[in-house]
Protein backbone atom coordinates (compact mmCIF):
# COMPACT_ATOMS: atom_id res chain seq x y z
CA UNK A 1 0.00 0.00 0.00
CA UNK A 2 2.50 2.64 0.80
CA UNK A 3 4.64 1.73 -1.73
CA UNK A 4 1.63 2.10 -4.40
CA UNK A 5 1.18 5.29 -2.73
CA UNK A 6 4.99 6.52 -3.24
CA UNK A 7 4.95 5.08 -6.62
CA UNK A 8 1.68 7.33 -7.93
CA UNK A 9 3.38 10.51 -5.63
CA UNK A 10 6.07 9.72 -8.09
CA UNK A 11 4.44 9.36 -11.18
CA UNK A 12 3.12 12.64 -10.51
CA UNK A 13 5.63 14.89 -9.78
CA UNK A 14 7.32 13.34 -13.03
CA UNK A 15 3.45 14.18 -15.49
CA UNK A 16 3.59 17.22 -13.91
CA UNK A 17 7.49 18.26 -14.46
CA UNK A 18 6.92 17.04 -18.12
CA UNK A 19 3.96 19.14 -18.21
CA UNK A 20 5.38 22.18 -17.13
CA UNK A 21 8.02 22.20 -19.56
CA UNK A 22 6.19 21.14 -22.48
CA UNK A 23 4.04 24.54 -21.67
CA UNK A 24 6.95 26.72 -20.97
CA UNK A 25 8.08 25.07 -24.67
CA UNK A 26 4.82 25.47 -26.28
CA UNK A 27 3.14 28.14 -25.17
CA UNK A 28 1.47 30.69 -27.29
CA UNK A 29 2.45 34.21 -25.95
CA UNK A 30 -0.80 36.76 -25.98
CA UNK A 31 -0.62 40.25 -27.65
CA UNK A 32 -0.78 42.40 -24.97
CA UNK A 33 -2.84 44.90 -26.74
CA UNK A 34 -5.81 42.20 -27.90
CA UNK A 35 -6.70 42.60 -23.86
CA UNK A 36 -5.91 46.30 -24.07
CA UNK A 37 -8.63 46.30 -26.70
CA UNK A 38 -11.54 44.15 -24.96
CA UNK A 39 -10.80 46.41 -21.94
CA UNK A 40 -12.43 48.92 -23.94
CA UNK A 41 -14.62 47.13 -26.20
CA UNK A 42 -18.59 48.42 -25.75
CA UNK A 43 -19.02 44.92 -24.84
CA UNK A 44 -22.38 44.12 -26.38
CA UNK A 45 -21.06 41.22 -28.43
CA UNK A 46 -23.93 42.20 -31.05
CA UNK A 47 -22.49 41.07 -34.51
CA UNK A 48 -22.91 43.70 -36.08
CA UNK A 49 -19.07 43.75 -36.90
CA UNK A 50 -19.64 40.41 -38.21
CA UNK A 51 -17.79 38.40 -36.00
CA UNK A 52 -18.44 36.30 -32.95
CA UNK A 53 -18.34 38.51 -30.20
CA UNK A 54 -15.97 41.23 -28.80
CA UNK A 55 -12.73 39.19 -27.96
CA UNK A 56 -13.08 37.87 -31.39
CA UNK A 57 -12.93 40.85 -32.81
CA UNK A 58 -10.27 42.43 -30.28
CA UNK A 59 -7.96 39.53 -31.82
CA UNK A 60 -8.65 40.02 -35.54
CA UNK A 61 -8.00 43.69 -34.98
CA UNK A 62 -4.74 43.05 -33.77
CA UNK A 63 -3.82 40.09 -36.52
CA UNK A 64 -4.85 42.90 -38.61
CA UNK A 65 -7.71 40.99 -40.50
CA UNK A 66 -10.47 43.60 -39.98
CA UNK A 67 -11.08 47.47 -39.55
CA UNK A 68 -11.39 48.94 -36.20
CA UNK A 69 -14.61 50.88 -37.49
CA UNK A 70 -16.67 47.29 -38.28
CA UNK A 71 -17.69 47.95 -34.58
CA UNK A 72 -20.29 50.95 -35.47
CA UNK A 73 -21.49 50.96 -31.77
CA UNK A 74 -17.93 52.22 -30.74
CA UNK A 75 -18.24 55.11 -32.35
CA UNK A 76 -15.40 57.30 -32.53
CA UNK A 77 -14.07 57.41 -29.21
CA UNK A 78 -13.48 53.80 -29.58
CA UNK A 79 -11.55 53.96 -32.81
CA UNK A 80 -8.96 56.81 -31.19
CA UNK A 81 -8.53 54.58 -28.63
CA UNK A 82 -7.28 51.24 -30.69
CA UNK A 83 -5.69 53.85 -33.01
CA UNK A 84 -3.70 54.61 -29.49
CA UNK A 85 -3.18 50.94 -28.75
CA UNK A 86 -2.55 49.94 -32.49
CA UNK A 87 0.27 52.82 -33.01
CA UNK A 88 -2.04 54.16 -35.79
CA UNK A 89 -4.06 56.89 -36.95
CA UNK A 90 -7.36 56.96 -36.22
CA UNK A 91 -8.53 58.78 -39.41
CA UNK A 92 -7.36 56.14 -41.43
CA UNK A 93 -10.06 53.75 -40.73
CA UNK A 94 -13.13 53.65 -42.46
CA UNK A 95 -16.27 56.36 -41.36
CA UNK A 96 -18.73 54.49 -39.56
CA UNK A 97 -21.71 54.11 -41.91
CA UNK A 98 -26.00 54.68 -40.75
CA UNK A 99 -29.06 53.91 -42.87
CA UNK A 100 -30.42 56.91 -45.12
CA UNK A 101 -33.81 56.14 -46.55
CA UNK A 102 -34.30 57.38 -50.39
CA UNK A 103 -37.38 58.36 -50.72
CA UNK A 104 -39.71 61.10 -49.24
CA UNK A 105 -43.07 59.41 -50.42
CA UNK A 106 -44.95 59.67 -47.77
CA UNK A 107 -48.75 59.81 -47.40
CA UNK A 108 -49.03 63.46 -48.16
CA UNK A 109 -46.34 63.52 -51.01
CA UNK A 110 -47.27 60.54 -52.84
CA UNK A 111 -50.10 59.60 -54.58
CA UNK A 112 -52.04 55.86 -53.53
CA UNK A 113 -53.36 53.87 -56.19
CA UNK A 114 -55.44 51.69 -54.29
CA UNK A 115 -56.83 51.18 -50.11
CA UNK A 116 -54.16 48.30 -49.71
CA UNK A 117 -56.22 45.59 -47.38
CA UNK A 118 -53.57 42.44 -47.14
CA UNK A 119 -51.09 41.86 -44.66
CA UNK A 120 -48.22 44.34 -43.51
CA UNK A 121 -45.68 43.56 -45.48
CA UNK A 122 -43.27 45.37 -47.09
CA UNK A 123 -42.65 42.19 -49.85
CA UNK A 124 -46.50 40.87 -49.87
CA UNK A 125 -47.95 44.52 -50.59
CA UNK A 126 -45.85 44.39 -53.53
CA UNK A 127 -47.39 41.40 -54.99
CA UNK A 128 -50.35 43.10 -54.84
CA UNK A 129 -50.30 45.32 -58.75
CA UNK A 130 -46.75 46.52 -57.20
CA UNK A 131 -48.19 47.74 -54.15
CA UNK A 132 -50.55 50.64 -53.41
CA UNK A 133 -48.44 53.78 -54.15
CA UNK A 134 -48.00 55.39 -57.43
CA UNK A 135 -44.33 55.33 -57.37
CA UNK A 136 -42.95 51.65 -58.06
CA UNK A 137 -39.66 53.02 -56.77
CA UNK A 138 -40.22 54.20 -53.69
CA UNK A 139 -40.93 53.11 -49.58
CA UNK A 140 -43.94 50.68 -49.50
CA UNK A 141 -44.79 51.91 -45.61
CA UNK A 142 -45.03 48.43 -44.40
CA UNK A 143 -42.80 48.71 -42.06
CA UNK A 144 -40.22 45.89 -43.05
CA UNK A 145 -37.01 47.38 -42.11
CA UNK A 146 -38.30 49.10 -38.30
CA UNK A 147 -39.16 45.52 -37.40
CA UNK A 148 -35.89 44.19 -39.00
CA UNK A 149 -33.65 46.03 -37.10
CA UNK A 150 -32.00 44.48 -34.05
CA UNK A 151 -31.42 47.52 -32.08
CA UNK A 152 -34.88 50.04 -32.78
CA UNK A 153 -33.02 52.62 -34.56
CA UNK A 154 -35.80 52.81 -37.08
CA UNK A 155 -39.32 53.84 -36.12
CA UNK A 156 -42.30 54.18 -38.28
CA UNK A 157 -43.25 58.15 -38.71
CA UNK A 158 -46.59 59.50 -38.84
CA UNK A 159 -46.61 60.00 -42.80
CA UNK A 160 -45.72 56.39 -42.69
CA UNK A 161 -42.11 56.39 -44.11
CA UNK A 162 -39.21 54.82 -41.80
CA UNK A 163 -37.05 57.08 -39.49
CA UNK A 164 -33.64 56.49 -39.04
CA UNK A 165 -32.36 57.15 -35.37
CA UNK A 166 -28.51 57.72 -36.53
CA UNK A 167 -27.02 57.97 -32.71
CA UNK A 168 -28.66 54.59 -32.30
CA UNK A 169 -28.00 52.80 -36.09
CA UNK A 170 -24.91 50.62 -35.69
CA UNK A 171 -24.79 50.48 -39.87
CA UNK A 172 -25.64 46.61 -39.53
CA UNK A 173 -27.32 46.27 -43.06
CA UNK A 174 -30.27 44.51 -41.91
CA UNK A 175 -32.96 47.06 -42.82
CA UNK A 176 -31.21 47.36 -46.09
CA UNK A 177 -31.64 43.58 -47.25
CA UNK A 178 -35.21 43.13 -45.76
CA UNK A 179 -36.19 46.98 -48.00
CA UNK A 180 -37.90 44.88 -51.16
CA UNK A 181 -37.18 48.42 -52.96
CA UNK A 182 -34.00 49.18 -51.97
CA UNK A 183 -34.65 52.37 -50.53
CA UNK A 184 -32.39 52.31 -47.18
CA UNK A 185 -28.59 52.61 -47.98
CA UNK A 186 -25.93 52.85 -45.60
CA UNK A 187 -24.02 56.06 -45.57
CA UNK A 188 -21.12 57.66 -43.76
CA UNK A 189 -22.62 58.99 -41.12
CA UNK A 190 -20.98 62.73 -41.92
CA UNK A 191 -22.70 62.90 -45.00
CA UNK A 192 -25.92 64.58 -44.57
CA UNK A 193 -26.82 65.86 -47.58
CA UNK A 194 -28.66 62.67 -49.30
CA UNK A 195 -30.94 62.59 -52.27
CA UNK A 196 -34.25 60.98 -50.97
CA UNK A 197 -35.25 59.95 -54.58
CA UNK A 198 -34.69 56.91 -56.55
CA UNK A 199 -36.84 57.23 -59.31
CA UNK A 200 -35.18 57.49 -62.49
CA UNK A 201 -38.70 58.38 -64.97
CA UNK A 202 -38.40 61.65 -66.67
CA UNK A 203 -38.96 64.62 -64.28
CA UNK A 204 -42.39 65.63 -65.58
CA UNK A 205 -43.49 62.08 -65.27
CA UNK A 206 -42.13 61.92 -62.16
CA UNK A 207 -43.22 64.47 -59.97
CA UNK A 208 -46.71 63.92 -61.39
CA UNK A 209 -46.85 61.14 -58.86
CA UNK A 210 -44.68 62.49 -56.20
CA UNK A 211 -44.43 66.41 -55.18
CA UNK A 212 -40.97 65.51 -53.83
CA UNK A 213 -39.38 63.69 -56.63
CA UNK A 214 -36.15 64.42 -58.21
CA UNK A 215 -37.03 66.18 -61.87
CA UNK A 216 -33.89 65.77 -63.29
CA UNK A 217 -33.56 69.80 -64.15
CA UNK A 218 -29.91 69.84 -63.33
CA UNK A 219 -30.30 72.87 -60.58
CA UNK A 220 -28.03 70.61 -57.98
CA UNK A 221 -25.28 70.27 -60.21
CA UNK A 222 -25.41 73.68 -61.92
CA UNK A 223 -24.80 74.98 -58.35
CA UNK A 224 -22.53 72.45 -56.70
CA UNK A 225 -18.99 74.17 -55.85
CA UNK A 226 -17.90 71.19 -55.79
CA UNK A 227 -18.76 69.13 -58.78
CA UNK A 228 -19.38 66.38 -56.10
CA UNK A 229 -23.33 66.06 -57.65
CA UNK A 230 -24.55 65.02 -61.00
CA UNK A 231 -27.75 64.27 -62.93
CA UNK A 232 -26.45 60.71 -64.80
CA UNK A 233 -27.82 57.22 -65.99
CA UNK A 234 -29.75 55.88 -63.40
CA UNK A 235 -31.83 52.15 -63.50
CA UNK A 236 -33.76 52.87 -66.58
CA UNK A 237 -33.44 56.65 -66.33
CA UNK A 238 -31.28 59.36 -65.22
CA UNK A 239 -31.24 60.53 -61.36
CA UNK A 240 -29.20 62.82 -59.21
CA UNK A 241 -26.33 61.24 -58.19
CA UNK A 242 -24.07 62.56 -55.15
CA UNK A 243 -20.38 61.65 -55.24
CA UNK A 244 -19.29 61.58 -51.53
CA UNK A 245 -15.86 61.28 -52.31
CA UNK A 246 -16.22 65.10 -53.40
CA UNK A 247 -18.82 66.11 -51.37
CA UNK A 248 -18.20 68.87 -48.76
CA UNK A 249 -21.89 68.78 -46.76
CA UNK A 250 -22.21 72.22 -47.91
CA UNK A 251 -26.00 71.69 -48.34
CA UNK A 252 -25.74 74.36 -51.79
CA UNK A 253 -27.87 71.65 -53.81
CA UNK A 254 -30.32 70.59 -51.05
CA UNK A 255 -31.05 74.43 -50.10
CA UNK A 256 -31.67 75.08 -54.71
CA UNK A 257 -33.36 71.79 -55.24
CA UNK A 258 -36.69 73.13 -56.03
CA UNK A 259 -38.67 69.96 -55.32
CA UNK A 260 -36.75 68.97 -52.01
CA UNK A 261 -35.65 66.04 -53.09
CA UNK A 262 -32.61 66.16 -52.08
CA UNK A 263 -32.52 67.37 -48.45
CA UNK A 264 -29.39 67.70 -45.37
CA UNK A 265 -30.87 65.67 -42.87
CA UNK A 266 -30.67 65.93 -39.14
CA UNK A 267 -29.11 63.38 -37.34
CA UNK A 268 -30.24 64.51 -33.93
CA UNK A 269 -31.84 62.55 -32.18
CA UNK A 270 -33.96 64.80 -30.45
CA UNK A 271 -35.39 65.71 -33.75
CA UNK A 272 -35.72 62.76 -34.92
CA UNK A 273 -37.75 61.73 -31.71
CA UNK A 274 -39.89 64.85 -32.77
CA UNK A 275 -40.51 63.29 -35.97
CA UNK A 276 -41.80 60.11 -34.90
CA UNK A 277 -44.60 62.09 -32.52
CA UNK A 278 -42.67 61.64 -29.37
CA UNK A 279 -42.40 64.37 -27.49
CA UNK A 280 -38.65 65.96 -26.70
CA UNK A 281 -38.28 64.55 -23.16
CA UNK A 282 -38.72 60.82 -23.68
CA UNK A 283 -35.71 59.33 -24.65
CA UNK A 284 -35.03 56.54 -26.42
CA UNK A 285 -34.79 53.01 -24.52
CA UNK A 286 -31.21 51.48 -23.59
CA UNK A 287 -30.44 49.10 -27.09
CA UNK A 288 -28.01 47.65 -24.94
CA UNK A 289 -25.17 48.25 -27.51
CA UNK A 290 -22.55 49.21 -24.81
CA UNK A 291 -21.98 52.81 -26.52
CA UNK A 292 -22.06 54.80 -22.96
CA UNK A 293 -19.09 52.51 -22.28
CA UNK A 294 -17.14 53.85 -24.22
CA UNK A 295 -17.82 57.28 -23.81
Amino acid sequence: MFVAVISLAVMGALFGIILGIAGKKFAVENDPRVDKIIEIMPGANCGACGLAGCAVFAEAVVAGEVNPKLCTPGGAGLYEKIAAIMGTDAESYEERKVARLLCQGGVEQCRVLFDYKGVEDCHLALASFKGPKSCNYGCVRMGNCSRACPFGAIQMGADGLPVVDCYICTGCNKCVVECPQQTLKLIGVSHSVVVHCLNSDKGKDARLICSTACIKCKICEKNCPENAVHVEDFGSGTLAVIDYEKCTDCGICAAKCPTRAIQKNDSISEAVLLKIGKPKDEEPACQSCGLCKTV
